[in-house]
């Protein structure tokens, strides 16, 4: 009986040891948190305990922090892009705004038409970048904002480039570009959203004409990659790689004063379309290849 209890009084004396020594452990885990909760650091939690319930729960813990400290800083990173964004779009608009209104007083001065008529015509060039600014302004808010309400459908990827081509052509003579085309005779058709092709297409032609030093090269083959190729001398691969950044520019008068959302709704059209992107530079050339 005396073993029995002698036994008994053990047992309970290291069960309350093992109480004790995880209260302990809790104390040290809760102190231990209490100094890493700041978003700030990644310095990971560590107890003395050997236990290995506590272990894992210290683990879990410390996922979870990684976890926040990840979202935070993309919260802190996207709000600083939100204050930039905000900065380059007021200072786009803000430019020609004041080139116009200064342009509207000069021209209400001039008597002679000729003077006039000069004015006017930089006060519509003006107006219209206005214009193409907040068109591409409102597209990208559309991309971004949820989900495309346009059904997909089969699009013919060949014609659709085709019609593209066409419409910029005019504009690629007047920089003395002429592409180089390689449609394959095959039909390429693909279930995708049409308004974002053809922006796709579009915006892709309008960006090589900002960066060309004079030639285009335009590819579609047979399984779907487009292929789309410029001599691009005045960029370099880090820059490349920002390309489908928001409001990413290289430099106003190496851009031709585009304001960084072109490729940015390309990269953003292409990813709902689930169609693989990249931006490659090779030898001075600039490449954008896309994965239908």
């Amino acid at each position: 009986m005396k073993y029995v209890l002698l036994i008994s009084v053990i047992c309970n004396l290291l069960f309350l040891g093992k109480i004790l020594a995880m209260r302990l452990s809790l104390r040290e885990l809760g102190i231990e948190f209490a100094k890493r909760s700041s978003l700030d650091t990644n310095t990971r939690i560590g107890i003395s305990s050997r236990d290995p319930e506590l272990r894992k729960l210290a683990s879990r813990i410390n996922e979870t922090l990684a976890s926040l400290r990840q979202s935070y800083h993309r919260y802190r990173q996207g709000d600083a892009e939100v204050r930039n964004a905000i900065t380059n779009i007021a200072h786009d608009l803000r430019t020609p705004l004041t080139a116009i209104c200064g342009y509207i007083e000069l021209a209400q001065k001039k008597k002679d038409i000729a003077e006039t008529e000069k004015y006017l015509a930089i006060i519509a060039e003006r107006a219209d970048y206005m214009r193409k600014l907040t068109e591409e302004l409102f597209e990208y808010s559309v991309a971004t904002g949820g989900e495309i309400r346009e059904e997909k459908k089969d699009v013919n990827l060949g014609h659709v480039l085709e019609e593209c081509i066409m419409q910029y052509y005019p504009v690629l003579q007047e920089r003395g570009i002429e592409p180089e085309v390689e449609i394959t005779e095959q039909s390429v058709i693909r279930k995708l959203y049409p308004s974002c092709v053809e922006r796709i297409f579009s915006n892709l032609i309008s960006n090589a004409l900002k960066y060309s030093d004079g030639d285009l090269q335009i590819t579609l083959k047979e399984d779907g990659v487009l292929r789309i190729a410029n001599t691009a001398s005045a960029l370099s691969s880090v820059e490349v790689g920002k390309l489908f950044d928001r409001f990413f520019t290289v430099e106003t008068a190496r851009s031709g004063g585009s304001h960084g959302l072109g490729l940015s709704i390309v990269k953003t059209f292409a990813e709902r379309m689930g169609c693989p992107i990249q931006a490659i530079y090779e030898n001075g050339m600039l490449v954008i290849e896309i994965r239908f």
